[in-house]
């Protein structure tokens, strides 16, 4: 039986090295292909992905904390410091609780916070300050946002409003202009529980 001679044993391995390479190069080519199918046939999928990652980062940044000032009837009157999503009655407790005299009946204890704002709390037999220069209503010392024609920036400064979600809030009004302050959670990424946190802060025009 006749021998391979050196030169042509080497051959043979360069041989089966090409067709090794060969192979694995169509293998990985294969699966590269097939994931890229994959990602054409579920855009929605990727989509859904990306909206849930957002929504996780908007929910962490709800955690949060606010400040906001505290004048009128407690005790310790001044800045305090709240989580996001609390309410006057929580700013009121961390300032000491009302005073005898305080009015309670003309402030909303059930109201929710945002960033930088005042709570008064008004002496019983006080005389109303309008409504423009106080927190004594339902809103607060803030002007009100018409999401029919804020700005991004704007839009930005509502509680939980990112970047991403001002652009979707604007693209929407573009198709179509808010009837009603119910209308926004039309727009993805807003939910019951964040219309709760920016509705007193927003109105429609």
């Amino acid at each position: 039986m006749a021998f391979f001679s050196k030169k042509e044993q080497l051959l043979v391995i360069i041989i089966i090295i090409i067709i090794f390479l060969i192979s694995g190069f169509n293998y990985i080519n294969k699966n590269l292909l097939s994931a890229n199918n994959t990602y054409n046939e579920n855009p929605d999928e990727v989509e859904e992905l990306l909206m849930k990652l957002e929504e996780d980062i908007e929910t962490n940044e709800e955690d949060e904390y606010i400040m906001v000032h505290v004048s009128g009837q407690v005790y310790n009157p001044g800045i305090v410091e709240l989580k996001f999503g609390s309410r006057v009655i929580d700013a009121i407790n961390l300032a000491g609780g009302l005073k005898k005299d305080a009015d309670s009946d003309k402030i909303n204890l059930a109201r929710k916070l945002s960033d930088e704002e005042k709570v008064h709390v008004p002496r019983i037999g006080e005389e109303e300050i309008p409504l423009e220069d106080s927190n004594l209503g339902q809103g607060n010392n803030k002007v009100k946002i018409n999401i029919n024609t804020c700005t991004k920036e704007e839009l930005m400064s509502l509680p939980g409003v990112g970047e991403v979600l001002a652009e979707r809030i604007l693209e929407y009004r573009e198709q179509t202009s808010f009837k009603t302050l119910e209308d926004i959670m039309n727009v993805s990424g807003i939910g019951e529980k964040k219309f709760e946190n920016i509705k007193e802060l927003i109105i429609v025009k």
